[in-house]
């Protein structure tokens, strides 16, 4: 993933499990959930942004499920908030568990 959104489910969408790998950078990277299929990164106000520390691979189980009812987007970045739009110098994994 890089500072591009890809849209992950394009309807709505219930959010179980993430898994987040940043192992391949030197620095932090926000990973950043959008409830809808239409993302400008750097403009577009995320509904979750996670930190996910240099060098670090994070799981986020959610058990009830996090409800996205339009779309399902995400992107990462080097900085947090909505104006950060440049995406991470190295590879940063995305799994999604999701219906």
């Amino acid at each position: 993933v890089v500072g591009t959104a890809v849209v992950a489910k394009a309807t709505s969408a219930v959010l179980y499990e993430l898994e987040l790998d940043n192992t391949a950078n030197g620095a932090a990277s926000y990973f950043k959930l959008y409830n809808t299929g239409t993302v400008t990164v750097g403009t577009t106000v995320p509904d979750w942004v996670v930190m996910v520390p240099a060098s670090v691979s994070r799981t986020i189980v959610i058990p009830s499920g996090l409800t996205f009812g339009t779309a399902l987007s995400y992107a990462a970045t080097t900085a947090g908030g909505t104006s950060g739009s440049t995406g991470p110098t190295s590879d940063f994994a995305v799994k999604l568990v999701y219906v």
